[in-house]
């Protein structure tokens, strides 16, 4: 199984927004099988702006940070069909179009899980789910993959449930 993850939750491991939420992107990260980890080229790219624009860091810090998680993940690129793919999910689902992109690419790349403290919980979309990895409740599909249902953490294809 793939997750994808959003912006926060780097910016969250790299120290943005305080030290606890930091322990726990740190926490998560730590437990998330790299080979399972897509990060969508358009979050490296937030990324490098809530680094330098919020974090002030140099923009040779931030670089160095960006290039960083990509060496770490698998990362998800903006093609031409995602972007189109996007539009449409805006259209449909009045979602803000960057949000849409990091969706379309979880779904793209085959991801099951998008982790995400900003889009709706829950929402499901060509097979990806959003959900939140710092809730109070966490998916089901992310506790298995974290080996916290008591279960193995190899999970059915995607292709299992369509």
């Amino acid at each position: 199984m793939r997750v994808a993850l959003d912006t926060n939750v780097l910016a969250y491991a790299e120290g943005v927004n305080g030290v606890e939420r930091q322990g726990q992107a740190l926490d998560l990260l730590e437990r998330l099988p790299d080979h399972a980890v897509v990060v969508p080229a358009q979050a490296l790219g937030e990324l490098f702006n809530v680094l330098v624009l919020k974090a002030k860091r140099s923009r040779k810090v931030a670089r160095t940070a960006v290039l960083a998680w990509q060496d770490t993940y698998s990362v998800g690129d903006t093609s031409a069909s995602v972007m189109v793919s996007a539009l449409d999910l805006s259209t449909d689902h009045k979602m803000r179009i960057w949000d849409a992109v990091m969706l379309s690419v979880a779904a793209d790349v085959g991801c099951r899980l998008l982790l995400s403290e900003d889009l709706q919980d829950r929402f499901t979309w060509r097979g990806v789910t959003v959900t939140n990895p710092f809730g109070a409740e966490r998916h089901a599909l992310l506790d298995a993959l974290l080996g916290e249902d008591g279960s193995s953490p190899k999970l059915p294809s995607r292709d299992a449930d369509r």
